[in-house]
């Protein structure tokens, strides 16, 4: 079976190096590793020095890990379209153009952006020829959003199934009694649509029950309380939090170092202190990493030993 992985965190902590850091890891492990991001500024192109696209593409220099980069907003526009095909096959000329206007405000309301992403990922999931799948997530919010999707959509399609099997039923007894509807018999498209559609939210839900999920922080205030938060929230949905990696802490100056910039380091070095040891206490996850910042970006030998310090088995 696949195994999914998903790293969240907010902004700005440091998702995709921690992502990409485990990915390699698993890979060097022998494990066949997919890494997928879903950050806009296409942050995993940087970390391999590589370009990527939608679909997979190794990762040169690296056995057994490859990568992908979806871009969001395209996956919004081709949620659109498809949404847009799908209905105009059922309804009559006269229709289209105006749902293809509700359509469009549709897309606009909050949730369409998670929607698309979720139909992606659910694509990405089930195609999968890996050992492992590494899911390099956008900010907390709209993902904890996102994940919440699944066990919502598939109740708002059993209502949608049940609201249309109930109109056929109306719309055949007035033409032929009460004999079986012949559009159920025969079966109707947009029940089949609903029926498939709810297909997927299922796989989706059970394939995250199973996931795990890793939270990446910094150890500031803030950080904290968002990921205490998160927390709570993957506790209220049932999802597994494997564990917490703190990113960027500050290096602590040799001792017979005495500038001003070595008394400010020991200065925050002894306040993430302080944070860090908040993290071991309050935190209901284990921490699994903690990662100093380096002085240059992340990536190759640096990559190598971000991953080596993970505590987190490939």
């Amino acid at each position: 079976m696949v195994e999914f992985v998903f790293f969240g965190g907010k902004g700005g902590v440091g998702k995709t190096t921690v992502a990409s850091a485990y990915a390699l890891k698993c890979a060097r492990a022998g494990l066949d590793t997919l890494v997928v991001s879903t950050d806009p500024a296409h942050s995993t192109a940087d970390v391999f020095d590589q370009e990527f696209g939608d679909d997979p593409r190794p990762v040169e220099g690296v056995e057994n890990l490859r990568a992908m980069e979806i871009d969001p907003e395209t996956e919004v526009q081709e949620h659109l379209q498809e949404t847009k095909r799908a209905l105009g096959e059922q309804l009559s000329s006269s229709m289209v153009g105006e749902i293809d206007l509700q359509i469009e405000m549709a897309h606009r309301t909050p949730g369409a952006y998670e929607a698309a992403l979720l139909d992606r990922f659910i694509d990405v999931m089930r195609t999968a020829e890996c050992d492992r799948v590494v899911f390099d997530t956008s900010p907390t919010g709209s993902t904890l959003r996102l994940l919440s999707l699944p066990d919502l959509l598939e109740k708002w399609i059993d209502r949608l199934a049940y609201k249309r099997e109930k109109s056929i039923d109306y719309f055949e007894m007035a033409a032929v009694g009460k004999q079986e509807p012949r559009r159920v018999r025969e079966g109707d498209p947009i029940l089949a649509r609903l029926r498939g559609r709810k297909e997927r939210f299922a796989f989706a839900g059970e394939a995250l029950e199973e996931a795990t999920f890793y939270l990446v922080c910094t150890p500031d205030d803030l950080s904290v309380r968002e990921t205490e938060r998160s927390l709570a929230t993957h506790r209220e949905y049932d999802l597994s939090v494997g564990g917490v990696v703190i990113n960027k802490r500050t290096p602590e100056p040799d001792p017979d170092e005495e500038g001003r910039g070595a008394r400010f380091l020991r200065g925050k070095v002894e306040t993430e202190r302080e944070r860090i040891a908040e993290m071991h206490e309050r935190f209901d996850a284990p921490i699994v990493g903690e990662i100093e910042t380096r002085i240059r970006e992340i990536k190759g030998d640096l990559l190598e030993e971000v991953a080596a310090e993970l505590a987190v088995d490939g």
